[in-house]
């Protein structure tokens, strides 16, 4: 069953208006608390910037606690493509009405996401028009590759990185992804993580972080 999109937020370090949104998707068992955290290393490189971090719509089924974006029980291409398509439209409208909340559209929009959540960043981004400013995927992998650019509204800036000691999510399903999405026509950028498992490192965060500053920095109201 779906679940109502909530989870916790950051108001800009600055203390004035929002002027972009981050949006923070959490991996498989986590809930948003996992990843809101990053507002404390990332508000103040982004002062203007509110983050938000929900909860995926489905309890997870392959544990007591936690969210999940769709299962994980079958990992078969159709039936992982089918749980992305179930949870994208819950997701880009939690999405909008954020934006709207703060009256910004998605140029203004930065994906974060971790395993599961870059696999939702990865397929919900490419599909809004106009795209986000930028994505950001640790330890993800791109879901239906094959229909990205049949399906693609836009080619947002993406960074990814993983840890080549990943023992969840193969470190082979970031060159993958590149693949994938250069096929559609959107660059990527990718950073391998020496001796990095399945997390996020200070290096791989700050790579993250100057990325973000690069496309989303300043509104263009204020240049």
């Amino acid at each position: 069953m779906s679940l109502p999109l909530t989870g916790p937020a950051r108001a800009p370090a600055s203390g004035g208006k929002a002027t972009s949104l981050v949006v923070l998707l959490h991996g498989l068992g986590a809930d948003g608390q996992d990843l809101i955290d990053l507002a404390q290393h990332l508000g103040p490189l982004l002062p203007d910037a509110a983050f938000v971090a929900p909860n995926a719509p489905e309890r997870c089924d392959m544990g007591p606690y936690g969210y999940q974006w769709f299962s994980l029980q079958d990992r078969s291409p159709d039936v992982l493509a089918a749980g992305v398509d179930r949870s994208a439209p819950v997701l880009a409208q939690f999405i909008e009405g954020e934006l709207a909340a703060r009256g910004l559209d998605a140029s203004r929009l930065a994906l974060v996401g971790f395993s599961q959540g870059t696999m939702m960043s990865l397929h919900v981004g490419p599909r809004l028009d106009p795209g986000p400013a930028a994505i950001v995927g640790f330890s993800g992998r791109l879901i239906a590759p094959e229909r990205l650019a049949a399906e693609k509204r836009s080619s947002p800036p993406i960074l990814l990185i993983h840890g080549d000691a990943d023992q969840v999510v193969p470190f082979q399903s970031m060159a993958a992804a590149v693949a994938g999405l250069a096929g559609a026509g959107i660059v990527a950028d990718s950073l391998r993580r020496p001796g990095l498992g399945h997390g996020i490192d200070g290096p791989g965060l700050g790579a993250a972080a100057q990325f973000l500053v690069k496309h989303l920095g300043v509104a263009p109201s204020q240049v």
